[in-house]
């Protein structure tokens, strides 16, 4: 087996652990067991359960990073950049729940160099989004509620959907879309 798949192996293992535990509650041992191999085995593709949290974190920021750039870049509407937007949460979601936990909940134990990046990320990301509203609202496209609630409410909801969407059994992911966009967007009323 490739060393990079098997590295993607035990980050994916880990991912399910952390989520069930919490980063700090693992221990590499748990890990190896997981996984059915011995915990000195896991060091010939890692080198730090520090390594692992990192690899979950900074990859699924960098994929937010990424897309919330090419939204905001584009030439689209306020209303278009709130819909892309939900999209690629419950995109990111859909491939990868699991690793969505760490995010939301164990960043803080990351190392300086990578928690000052991560951090970096997060706040230009909440930044960005908080200037496609504002900009909506100021088009007129946006009902001119309190932005930071609207920020607050919206980011909320798709920052936990990782929670809640796993253990819905019957919804499909185009309906949650849909849905999603038209109960976020224009409400329920």
């Amino acid at each position: 087996m490739k060393i990079e798949s098997r590295k993607q192996e035990i980050v994916s293992a880990a991912s399910v652990l952390f989520k069930e535990k919490g980063y700090s509650a693992v221990t590499m041992r748990d890990l190896a067991k997981a996984m059915g191999i011995k915990a000195a085995s896991l060091y010939n593709h890692i080198q730090s359960k520090q390594e692992i949290l990192s690899t979950i974190i900074i990859e699924l920021a960098e994929e937010f990073t990424t897309g919330m750039n090419k939204i905001v870049t584009s030439k689209d509407n306020a209303i278009q950049k709130l819909e892309n937007i939900i999209d690629l949460h419950i995109d990111v979601t859909l491939r990868n729940a699991d690793g969505l936990a760490s995010l939301n909940n164990d960043w803080m134990h990351l190392e300086e160099d990578n928690l000052l990046y991560f951090e970096k990320m997060r706040e230009e990301y909440e930044d960005n989004f908080r200037e496609i509203v504002r900009n909506g609202v100021d088009a007129g496209e946006i009902k001119p509620f309190n932005i930071e609630i609207i920020v607050f409410s919206t980011l909320s909801t798709l920052r936990t959907l990782y929670l809640w969407y796993p253990k819905q059994k019957n919804i499909d992911a185009n309906i949650l879309k849909h849905d999603m966009i038209s109960v976020l967007l224009k409400g329920v009323v």
